[in-house]
């Protein structure tokens, strides 16, 4: 219904922004992650999700179009409303997000309020295709592209691959960041964190 909505923003509550399009005041629920990069009497964009009930017409905001990917990802989610989306971009930000899906860290989300063990593993399993997926590394012929041979652990490696790209490196960084990575005895998030200090290294 509204792809976005630009103008002032006039007031900034717990989990609320109002931003007046044209003297219209147009309350959006926000993430801690977009508050964040908002100020009063600041023009902004929001991007937004309208969820439309019998008794509510409430819309949702966010700075980046990322962070209302995820949103929309997880209220997708079987039993995961859009109060524990919001709750759970409050307290990861979209990049850590993509990474905790991505490495299987339940934990992480489960520092969001009224996120639990059972529907952070949902989560992890219905999104990890579907967020990985997006992301090509396969090679003409079918390998994957720059990747260190591993054998049965190339699963691994190209999903550590995939969250870094996530993170916003290229395919050719990632994979040389990963290049010599012992595939068979690190995790797939050791082998992010292994990529990522290979980036600072370098």
């Amino acid at each position: 219904m509204f792809y976005y909505l630009s103008g002032k923003i006039t007031v900034l509550e717990a989990g609320l922004a109002v931003v007046d399009c044209g003297g219209v005041g147009y309350a959006c629920h926000c993430s801690t992650y977009t508050q964040s990069q908002l100020r009063v009497g600041e023009e902004k964009r929001l991007y937004t999700h309208v969820n439309v009930k019998e008794d509510a017409f409430d819309i949702y905001g966010f700075s980046g179009r990322e962070e209302l990917r995820l949103f929309e990802l997880l209220t997708g989610v079987t039993g995961v409303g859009p109060a524990s989306a919001l709750a759970i971009l409050s307290v990861l930000s979209p990049d850590q997000l993509t990474l905790a899906i991505l490495t299987g860290d339940e934990k992480a989300m489960t520092r969001a309020k009224g996120v639990g063990a059972k529907s952070a593993k949902r989560i992890i399993l219905e999104l990890k295709d579907k967020i990985g997926g997006e992301l090509d590394f396969s090679a003409g012929s079918g390998g994957a592209v720059g990747l260190p041979a591993v054998g049965q652990d190339s699963g691994k490696v190209a999903l550590a691959a995939a969250a870094l790209a996530e993170l916003g490196y290229s395919q050719t960084e990632a994979a040389a960041a990963l290049k010599g990575a012992d595939a068979e005895a690190l995790s797939v998030e050791e082998l992010v964190r292994y990529g990522l200090r290979a980036m600072v290294m370098k």
